[in-house]
């Protein structure tokens, strides 16, 4: 409980930092689905009041140089792509850009953050540094509506097992239901430091690329192709005027191993 709260309190110092509380100036209100499960970048609070994490923060940070206040639908990942697909919803995060959904939303030019696609393993098992090539023949774990590389997805020869949720990921991880396990780093690092029965159990050994992570936002909703050029111009002003460096170096102090 206690650790739960220093990192509650951490987010709760970034967002009055920014000065995310809802403008009373802001001329318009968009609504983004954020997904649940995956911490410390976005995921649901304990009271189930909202979102929580980096990109909650910076993608309020950046409308709010615009005049634009955001309004979160927290959901499962899979069901925030597909209301961004039928413009349920403004757009989703966060999402890697693959040949597989390249044309099917509108991608601001920056991404929001860039994240390692690592490989996870149990700490019996030996090897450092392991790649792609290193998993054929292997039976990896990935979770079901994510976005992965398409080289690897349509890789034969690796055999792989879906999971519902990271969380169940790295139970069959453990379970020696599978061999390794696809995982970014930082929430792994994140499980690891937060779940006392993780530790001593995984380990990193390898990584499959370094992803840039969007906000994809919808072809289907009426604002789509406008609030990304908002979005990226809110970006851009984060950037230049040092909020968004401070925010990065505070989520990775709270992170470091």
């Amino acid at each position: 409980m206690a650790i739960r709260t220093t990192w509650r309190t951490t987010w709760s110092a970034l967002a009055v930092c920014a000065g995310l509380w809802t403008a009373a100036g802001a001329t318009e209100v968009v609504t983004i689905a954020a997904e649940d499960d995956w911490a410390p970048y976005s995921s649901m609070r304990a009271d189930r009041a909202g979102p929580e994490g980096l990109a909650p923060a910076l993608v309020k940070a950046a409308f709010k140089t615009q005049d634009v206040d955001v309004r979160f639908e927290v959901v499962p990942f899979s069901r925030c792509l597909h209301y961004a697909e039928k413009g349920t919803v403004l757009g989703c995060f966060d999402t890697t850009r693959t040949d597989a959904n390249k044309d099917q939303f509108y991608w601001h030019p920056t991404p929001l953050f860039q994240e390692e696609l690592a490989i996870f393993a149990r700490s019996d098992v030996p090897g450092r540094d392991l790649t792609e090539k290193d998993l054929e023949g292997q039976t990896v774990g990935v979770t079901i509506g994510y976005t992965y590389p398409t080289e690897f997805m349509q890789n034969p020869r690796i055999t792989k097992l879906s999971a519902v949720s990271d969380s169940n990921l790295v139970k069959m991880l453990v379970a020696r239901r599978v061999n390794f396990i696809l995982l970014n780093t930082m929430p792994g690092y994140y499980r690891i430091k937060h779940e006392p029965r993780l530790r001593g159990q995984i380990k990193r050994v390898g990584a499959i690329r370094l992803d840039s992570f969007w906000v994809s936002f919808s072809r289907t909703h009426p604002d789509g192709r406008r609030m990304c050029d908002v979005f990226e111009k809110g970006l851009q002003a984060i950037k230049a005027n040092g909020e968004y460096d401070r925010m990065m170096s505070a989520f990775k102090r709270e992170l470091q191993p």
